[in-house]
């Protein structure tokens, strides 16, 4: 049974109330789990009381803060804000930090930006090591949504990953941004499904829900599930139909 996590920062967010409302939305709509972006903006005592109502879990949350892990004068700063986000994670059972890389940097080679990045994620890794909690690394599409990211691609995502050589560290797998970088799923993830700690999906143009544009969004996710992920799909998409069944009709559009 595959297991949907709505970003409640797009979704169930059409009608007033707080933010720990969105969890209570997503329960009545039949969601078992949601995510969102930054915790430091959040309440989240009120946060905690909705998932211990509702019993939603959190499926992962974005480790602040989002500074470029391409510069190494960023690296402590960062390091202290990961073992913060850690720790939130762990009070609210979240297995799956989210970092990004940050913008490619001026004035620095790849090569220089590439190697402060791992050695970044080495140090995060030690961090993270018996925590129960993972972080993975998510490459963006520069196409679009991201245009001077540094990290565009999930192959070089993955060999970042390999260098880093730590169980802690992986890669967030997010199906829109990798199609509009014209990736295919099925080659770029060859023998590494173990490396993708989780997965995000979004229709292309637009990034709105499954079925909307012309990602053949099913036929990827029934690749990575056939090839061995047992993780969550995150919906993380901008939905141009609101309420839970418009929810429900995006799950049943990437096969249920």
């Amino acid at each position: 049974m595959r297991r949907y996590s709505a970003c409640i920062e797009w979704l169930f967010a059409e009608e007033a109330g707080s933010f720990p409302d969105r969890i209570r939305r997503a329960h009545a709509g039949g969601l078992t789990a949601v995510e969102f972006w930054r915790w430091t903006d959040k309440d989240l005592d009120a946060i905690k009381a909705a998932l211990d109502e509702t019993g939603l879990a959190v499926t992962s949350l974005v480790a602040e803060p989002m500074i470029a892990l391409t510069d190494a004068a960023n690296r402590q700063a960062w390091l202290k804000g990961l073992a913060e986000s850690a720790a939130v994670a762990r009070r609210l059972g979240a297995p799956v930090l989210i970092a990004q890389a940050g913008d490619d940097l001026p004035g620095f080679t790849q090569q220089a930006q590439r190697q402060a990045l791992t050695e970044t994620l080495k140090a995060g890794a030690d961090i993270l090591e018996g925590s129960g909690v993972r972080l993975g690394v998510e490459p963006l599409n520069t196409r679009i949504d991201h245009i001077g990211y540094f990290l565009a691609s999930t192959r070089e995502g993955l060999d970042i990953v390999d260098d880093v050589t730590r169980p802690e560290i992986g890669i967030v797998y997010d199906i829109y941004h990798s199609a509009v970088m014209d990736e295919r799923t099925e080659e770029v993830l060859n023998g590494r499904l173990d490396r993708v700690f989780h997965v995000h999906v979004a229709d292309h143009p637009g990034r709105n829900e499954p079925g909307s544009g012309g990602i053949d969004l099913a036929h990827r996710l029934n690749w990575i599930f056939a090839n061995g992920y047992d993780g969550a799909v995150g919906l993380e998409y901008r939905p141009t139909r609101s309420g839970a069944d418009a929810v429900k009709a995006a799950i049943a559009s990437l096969g249920g």
